[in-house]
């Protein structure tokens, strides 16, 4: 073989029936399995490169149509659509799109119709179905749900920031926009955020919630339905606080509901999306989907610690320049959080054990086999509000658990 000619990769591509319209143009690592793309109505257009031996392609999955793609150990489902760009260790569920420019990578899930137009990064960013991005964000950090259809359906505005690491370096600073037990019933009213705005992490905010354009939220809102507007802070300049955390309980219950939210979430991925496993969800983006839920709680336990790890050091400066008495409440918050760290861990570990969550109730699970044929997001549709109830009851009470371990072991903080 000469340098004009497809090398043996590409070859079994195009003989399987993957449209390549500039073969050579294109690279395929050795560590890729052929026989993890699909030759069925998947197009890989001029300047994609692939690679990662977990990396799957589904049916109808187009590549590049407007600049290169690279796609790094990902998961594609059936009808993904990915204009150009870089994607690393991000799952794609049926009809998920990113324009050109975009910037994908680990701990990031778009579910089914979840879009991002173009030059968007993501990083540890979970969408629920059919969520839309516009163009030139950064929303790393963060898990949105809310909407009912692609035509009704929870939107961030173009030029749009989350914003995710503080002056004191770290990034416990996950925020959550709706939430999981009632967001994946496709029932909830839409979150609207208003392009160039920006959102500081962690932060809640309920189903419904509309932000108005130019808008810098800094606080939760916890009632759907509001509408927010606001210009830019008043000007001024003032001593820049040094490694000082003034809310540390609010710090630590956002992140504790986070995690109890992703735990619900990867529940619901493992009893019931396993049963939706087949062409336009297959057992390998299954898989997927699962081991970037499991790395995202894991990457948020993480980034707990190295905030917990940094109390002492915020509590002994506090003291020092008399701006947090040694026998406040805040430095008692401080103190419990980092010496019980290593404890709520070990008890959170446990309770990512399948056997010891709250189990799928029986009649919800039996209700969506007899449906599963329609498809997922069919038959999520097709609940009635008893089942719907049932479903949102055992999700709720995963991430119930989850708050009342961190209160067992942080009781002055969740005080």
């Amino acid at each position: 073989m000469n340098d004009t000619e497809p090398n043996e990769k590409i070859r079994a591509l195009l003989d399987k029936g993957v449209t390549i319209p500039a073969p050579m143009s294109i690279d395929i690592a050795p560590d890729v399995h052929i026989d993890r793309i699909s030759g069925d109505g998947v197009t890989l257009h001029r300047g994609c490169r692939i690679s990662g031996e977990s990396t799957y392609i589904g049916p109808g999955s187009i590549l590049g149509e407007e600049a290169p793609m690279t796609v790094d150990s990902c998961q594609l489902a059936k009808g993904v659509r990915l204009k150009g760009g870089f994607a690393q260790k991000t799952v794609f569920l049926e009809k998920a799109q990113a324009g050109s420019g975009a910037h994908l990578r680990e701990g990031t899930v778009l579910e089914e119709e979840a879009s991002c137009a173009h030059t968007v990064g993501l990083k540890q960013t979970i969408l629920l179905p059919f969520v839309t991005l516009g163009s030139l964000i950064n929303f790393c950090d963060v898990l949105m749900a809310g909407g009912t259809s692609r035509k009704d359906h929870s939107e961030v505005g173009s030029s749009y920031i989350h914003f995710n690491f503080t002056p004191n370096q770290d990034k416990a600073t996950a925020s959550l926009l709706g939430n999981v037990p009632e967001g994946v019933m496709l029932d909830k009213r839409p979150i609207f955020l208003g392009g160039q705005g920006g959102l500081v992490g962690p932060c809640h905010l309920a189903f419904g919630t509309v932000v108005a354009a130019g808008t810098l939220m800094r606080k939760d809102e916890e009632t759907e339905g509001r509408l927010h507007f606001g210009g830019a802070m008043r000007a001024g300049s003032v001593a820049a606080p040094e490694g000082i955390y003034q809310n540390v309980n609010r710090i630590v219950k956002h992140n504790i509901r986070y995690m109890g939210n992703l735990l619900a979430l990867t529940a619901w991925t493992r009893d019931v999306r396993s049963a939706f496993v087949g062409r336009a969800y297959p057992k390998a983006v299954h898989e997927g989907h699962l081991a970037n839920l499991e790395g995202a709680l894991t990457e948020r336990i993480k980034r707990f610690r190295a905030f917990a790890e940094k109390l002492p050091a915020s509590l002994a400066r506090g003291v020092e320049k008399g701006t947090v008495p040694a026998d406040s409440s805040l430095a008692a918050q401080k103190q419990e959080v980092a010496s019980g760290l290593q404890a709520f861990e070990d008890a959170l570990h446990g309770f990512t054990i399948p056997d010891a969550q709250p189990q799928l109730p029986g009649a919800f699970g039996e209700a969506l086999d007899q449906m599963a044929g329609a498809g997922y997001i069919d038959s999520i549709h097709g609940l009635d509000d008893w089942h719907r109830t049932k479903g949102r009851d055992w999700l709720f009470d995963i991430v119930r658990r989850t708050e009342d371990m961190a209160a067992r072991h942080f009781p002055l903080t969740y005080a």
